[in-house]
């Protein structure tokens, strides 16, 4: 049996949204790809745990990460981790553009529900 070699492009104007507002990029059978463009502060996002491992990096603007109890200023080029299971949610403090990759992909089985 032989491997998938095909290489796979995503060009983020045409990328599919998410309900939450990110735009999914690419995927693969282990990990996946997406993009939070220019969330602006507001309220909170709800609490979530999710089924999956995420690692981000902030392109522009700043975070406020509240994971388990812990508070992490996220600002332009810091990256970060949520373990999968986690409890934790975001409060954007200023525009934020971040690129996250999550494992297994968030966007199969209804993880990201």
């Amino acid at each position: 049996m032989s491997e998938d070699k095909t290489v796979k492009k995503v060009s983020s104007a045409t990328s599919p949204r998410g309900e939450m507002g990110q735009k999914y990029l690419a995927d693969g059978k282990s990990v996946s790809m997406r993009m939070w463009e220019k969330e602006e502060p507001g309220e909170s996002k709800p609490e979530a745990a999710r089924e999956y491992e995420t690692v981000g990096y902030v392109v522009e603007g700043r975070a406020e990460l509240h994971l388990e109890g812990q508070k992490v200023l996220l600002e332009a080029g810091d990256s970060w981790l949520v373990p999968k299971g986690a409890s934790h949610t975001y409060e954007i403090l200023e525009a934020f553009t971040a690129v996250e990759a999550t494992s297994p992909p968030a966007e199969v089985h209804g993880r990201d529900e």
